[in-house]
């Protein structure tokens, strides 16, 4: 009997996972069932997202420094590199402008009581981090010796040397042959082991999901329903809708063909919450069911995954207003661009700083006065929220190194016939 694809696979595990999650919140926690559950779904949950992060590594070393080498040859790396930053800064600016016109539309947190959160409040510090300390840590954790940022697990140093390494290749030319071979036959190990590690997709994203519906507090939801829904709204609006009419505009490729290839790693990315536990997933769904060429995928998607935060920058942009209400300030329009620009820095800037999220929201609050122990407020469900957030940063990611392939390694002449 032949077995379904692995996309179907993900697809019924995902919906087993948040039948199965809503199910053992109607048990309760104290059920011998839903312990047992939830001790197995953690298990093998963390078992997943352990495989991944061991492969994250090599995988992100390999494919920019090997992605770059081979740009060489087509003579466009110039092209790659400026589309690039182009797409994802265009990208985000179109993200935080929605939240933005969401927010001052339906205005979350204006009904809401401060006074209601004052027991989470009561609890949390906030860390202080005025923004040039930010960049300081920032530019510092960009540049660190290679071997302690590979052994450490530092994506953002590995990211910064694996860049400078692949120029200096291309630069070399013939000379680094061998080094090239080398990088290029580790990077192919490295894919043959994510391979295999997605075997086991199906049952660890299903475990993820029925760990994450089954803890969630359904009340918190319902008093902070606005902002959620709200969030939630302008997230798929922007993953769903602008994304894929970007990619349409630059590939005229479809949504349902966008959706087909890259389902794996939309699905992976809800269920870990995470870009970079996503990458060698997003890696496949590209170089293997959307065509795109390896050293561009290479090139794009790593990158992506450490600086493209499309949806972190939208939230962000979002809580910033929605505490802004909550505590009756009305923010100005040139406060409004301050959030504007905090919140784009601080997305790119998350994955160099510790306990990233929090910092970088502290951040965006700080930069236009507002209390940032109110961030205790977006705890509670900062969790099910970011699994949302996460797709819509993966779904940017993938229509990037779509775009980019499509803007730099084809002719005006092949352009103009696909159009």
């Amino acid at each position: 009997m032949k077995l379904p694809s692995l996309n179907l696979q993900i697809l019924f595990a995902a919906i087993i996972g948040v039948a199965l999650g809503f199910y053992f919140q109607t048990l309760g926690p104290q059920h011998q069932l839903v312990q047992g559950g939830l001790y197995t779904s953690g298990l093998l949950g963390t078992l997943f997202i352990d495989l991944l992060k061991m492969i994250l590594i090599p995988l992100v070393f390999c494919s920019i420094s090997v992605g770059i080498a081979n740009l060489r040859q087509h003579h466009q790396m110039h092209r790659v590199w400026i589309s690039t930053l182009i797409y994802f800064v265009g990208t985000m600016m179109i993200a935080i402008t929605l939240a933005l016109l969401a927010a001052n539309y339906f205005k979350p947190g204006s009904g809401l009581q401060i006074t209601m959160f004052a027991d989470a409040m009561q609890n949390f510090e906030a860390k202080q981090l005025p923004l040039p300390e930010f960049f300081a840590q920032f530019l510092h954790g960009l540049f660190v010796n290679p071997f302690a940022a590979l052994a450490q697990g530092n994506v953002l140093a590995v990211v910064m040397f694996a860049l400078i390494l692949g120029i200096a290749l291309v630069i070399g030319g013939e000379r680094f042959n061998h080094l090239r071979t080398l990088l290029q036959e580790a990077l192919d190990v490295t894919m043959l082991i994510v391979r295999w590690v997605m075997y086991l997709a199906p049952l660890g994203i299903m475990a993820l999901l029925i760990k994450l519906i089954a803890v969630q507090d359904v009340m918190i939801l319902t008093t902070l329903a606005k902002f959620v829904v709200v969030v939630v709204g302008v997230l798929l609006l922007h993953g769903f809708l602008v994304l894929p009419l970007v990619l349409y505009l630059f590939t005229r490729k479809s949504p349902w063909w966008l959706l087909r290839g890259n389902r794996e790693a939309l699905l992976t990315a809800f269920a870990t919450s995470s870009s970079a536990a996503t990458l060698p997933v997003s890696m496949r769904c590209a170089t293997q069911q959307l065509n795109v060429k390896p050293e561009i995928a290479g090139f794009v998607l790593p990158l992506g995954a450490t600086i493209n935060m499309d949806g972190t920058a939208l939230y962000e942009a979002i809580a910033a207003l929605f505490i802004a209400n909550l505590v009756g300030i009305e923010l100005s329009f040139v406060q409004q661009l301050i959030v504007f620009f905090t919140a784009m820095i601080a997305a790119m800037g998350a994955p160099g700083i510790p306990s990233a999220g929090m910092v970088t929201m502290v951040l965006v609050l700080q930069s236009v006065g507002l209390p940032a122990e109110a961030i205790a407020i977006l705890l509670p469900i900062d969790r099910l929220l970011d699994t949302l957030r996460t797709t819509v940063n993966v779904q940017g990611d993938i229509v990037g190194s779509l775009v980019v392939q499509k803007m730099t390694l084809q002719t005006p002449k092949s352009l103009n016939t696909n159009t």
